[in-house]
């Protein structure tokens, strides 16, 4: 009788073309977040060809597929994420985005074909694995934006599911290498948004305004001079501005100005003391610049804690596709958010990091070059397929 691992790799070998072409497909008809109902529609398509069972949830923006869509079972889950960034894709390939301004700069293109040809392998080869292997494929939306995990798992996604796998392209290891780790992998993080208001006027006479652009450059620097030193240095804590928008003449000091950012730390009582401390910093630069500022606080993604048992099964399996000597821990964890933490907070399951470079100056995630070694493909369907055995056991 043919070894399970062996069928499973067969048939992704097999079917290594037409995982090409679908990967290439959604690279080139990206969609945002909250809007991934075209990307939803097709791989629903490619899922029914297969003769997969599978549900649309979220009014056409996810699908559940696999052989347990109830609640009944205790299904193994393999998940992605499927939406794109508004990020005008540079490359001079013949799959480059069609569609202005948006790309899949984070590999959920790719994410969503390693999930696709796992569940095709698992299908194809339910009758040779070696136990009963309950799993269900979930293709989630809105990740970018920190909501789609909890979207699905409010839509039921993961009843009857007892522990969860996925990857993510890492641009900064070499195609044929996985890393991960045990316990905290990435960080906790949460938007806060700051509107600031003063008294506008001529820019040749600031002393008749309360200037809103003086108080937002001041309050910017002063959270990066004070914050670091209001923390623990031995508790990693990372506060960032991402956008500030505020006036529209050169000879004009407008009354507002807008900035957004985000908090980082490694746990939510880390992040309550930098919430309290931003909020005293904003009240100081209030009184002293005469402007008012209005502290708001965003969506909170919980940090990805990799369950330590799971964590070994998954090294076991990567082990067995790329080789023991290709398997690396992950030494310290990433200040990056992912909210694949959404379901981890319900259910157990762990997050790997899958090597998509090939050669020096790989373009990194979110880069408008950006793009994978497609060989990944077919590594990353393995393991996902391979894990979700082993986790089945």
């Amino acid at each position: 009788m043919i070894d399970w691992r062996e069928a499973i790799d067969d048939h992704i070998d097999a079917i290594a073309g037409s995982l090409l072409g679908i990967r290439r497909h959604l690279h080139a008809h990206p969609e945002p977040s909250r809007e991934e109902f075209e990307t939803t529609r097709y791989l629903g398509d490619q899922l029914r060809t297969a003769g997969l069972p599978s549900k649309i949830l979220l009014e056409g923006r996810g699908i559940i597929a696999g052989s347990s869509l109830s609640a009944e079972g205790q299904a193994v889950a393999i998940r992605a994420d499927m939406d794109a960034l508004r990020i005008q894709d540079r490359k001079e390939v013949a799959y480059r985005s069609e569609r202005a301004g948006l790309m899949h700069a984070c590999g959920h293109d790719a994410h969503s074909t390693m999930v696709l040809g796992a569940s095709f392998a698992l299908h194809h080869c339910e009758k040779v694995l070696p136990w009963p292997v309950p799993w269900r494929a979930i293709f989630q939306p809105a990740e970018e934006v920190g909501e789609g995990a909890l979207e699905m798992v409010s839509a039921g996604a993961i009843e009857g599911v007892r522990s969860i796998v996925a990857l993510h392209v890492a641009p900064d290891l070499q195609v044929g290498r996985v890393a991960l780790r045990r316990g905290v992998m990435t960080a906790f993080c949460q938007e806060f948004d700051v509107t600031v208001r003063g008294v506008g006027g001529h820019a040749a006479r600031p002393h008749l305004t309360h200037d809103s652009i003086a108080a937002s450059a001041q309050l910017v620097s002063a959270v990066y001079q004070l914050m670091p030193r209001s923390i623990d240095s031995r508790d990693p804590v990372v506060v960032s501005f991402g956008a500030i928008a505020g006036g529209t003449n050169s000879n004009v000091i407008p009354d507002r100005v807008h900035l957004r950012g985000t908090i980082r730390t490694l746990g939510r009582a880390s992040a309550a003391k930098v919430r309290e401390r931003l909020a005293q910093i904003a009240r100081g630069v209030a009184e002293a610049t005469l402007c008012f500022l209005d502290l708001s606080f965003g969506i909170e993604t919980d940090a990805v804690v990799n369950d330590a048992h799971i964590a070994d099964l998954c090294s076991q399996a990567a082990e067995e596709v790329v080789g023991i000597d290709q398997v690396e821990d992950i030494p310290l964890p990433s200040m990056g958010a992912e909210d694949f933490s959404g379901y981890l907070t319900r259910i157990p399951g762990c997050l790997l990091r899958l090597g998509v470079a090939n050669g020096d100056r790989w373009p990194p995630l979110h880069s408008p070059d950006f793009d994978i070694d497609e060989r990944a493909l077919v590594l990353g369907a393995k393991l996902l397929a391979r894990s979700a055995v082993l986790l089945a056991r």
